[in-house]
């Protein structure tokens, strides 16, 4: 349970200011690094009051539940739609980390392969910063296709280049990015999910590949499941596997 708690504290904690954010840099790749990008004793000021103001509601949000990562601000994860639960071994130890190889060298939207086969591939909580997707080609890609094909964009695992999500469905494409502006990470909903490829821990909220490349977390909302996705791990090109 401990271990746990402090994963979902580390994740709610990258929500509390944008400054938290997952770098990349020279330490092996197991040895990931969380830093802080401030500037100025004004921001960590700020940072430092924002992170105990977190902690004095953490108490009812986390530690007395060690699924509380599926039932973040006290919504629960509905179970009765799609959703597949995973167990935790999908996440073990393999050739590259928790997957069996790293990231395609040929990523989309323009994103860093650094970064992204770290969040993929050598991590379990951290997450690319808050908003990193609007400085890449994300949202006019998805715009650009929805419009050309009259449908819903698919987004490829960073990986396996496995389908993992397929969206907007049941919205438009501007409440789909707007969603994705608030909470500052695509976000999708379970019809938007590709269930044969994608599952979330129970014990965390965790969403991942099935071939064991972190996705993001499951944060549902008063509308349902809602998957809070790294650009960076659902930037992948298809293949024929």
């Amino acid at each position: 349970m401990i271990a746990n708690n402090a994963r979902i504290i580390t994740f709610i904690l990258a929500f509390v200011s944008p400054s938290l954010a997952f770098t990349t840099s020279s330490a092996p790749a197991h040895k990931t690094q969380l830093q802080l990008s401030t500037s100025d004793e004004g921001s960590r000021r700020s940072f430092l009051t924002n992170v105990v103001a977190t902690a004095a509601v953490l108490p009812s949000l986390v530690l007395s539940n060690p699924t509380s990562a599926s039932a973040f601000g006290g919504v629960k994860a509905d179970e009765k739609g799609p959703l597949v639960y995973g167990d935790d071994s999908i996440m073990s130890p393999k050739e590259h980390g928790t997957t069996a190889s790293p990231v395609q060298p040929d990523l989309r939207y323009g994103v860093s392969n650094k970064l992204a086969d770290k969040i993929s591939s050598y991590n379990r909580v951290f997450a690319e910063m808050g908003g990193y997707w609007e400085g890449t080609s994300f949202e006019n890609d998805v715009r650009n296709l929805v419009a050309s094909n009259g449908g819903p964009v698919t987004f490829y695992d960073s990986v396996s280049g496995k389908p993992l999500f397929v969206a907007p469905k049941g919205r438009s494409v501007d409440d789909f990015i707007e969603e994705s502006k608030i909470h500052g990470w695509p976000s999708f909903r379970d019809e938007e999910t590709v269930w044969e490829n994608v599952r979330v821990l129970k014990s965390s909220g965790e969403t991942v590949s099935t071939v064991g490349t972190h996705l993001g977390h499951n944060l549902p909302d008063r509308s349902g499941n809602r998957y809070c996705i790294n650009l960076v791990s659902i930037a992948g090109n298809p293949t024929s596997q």
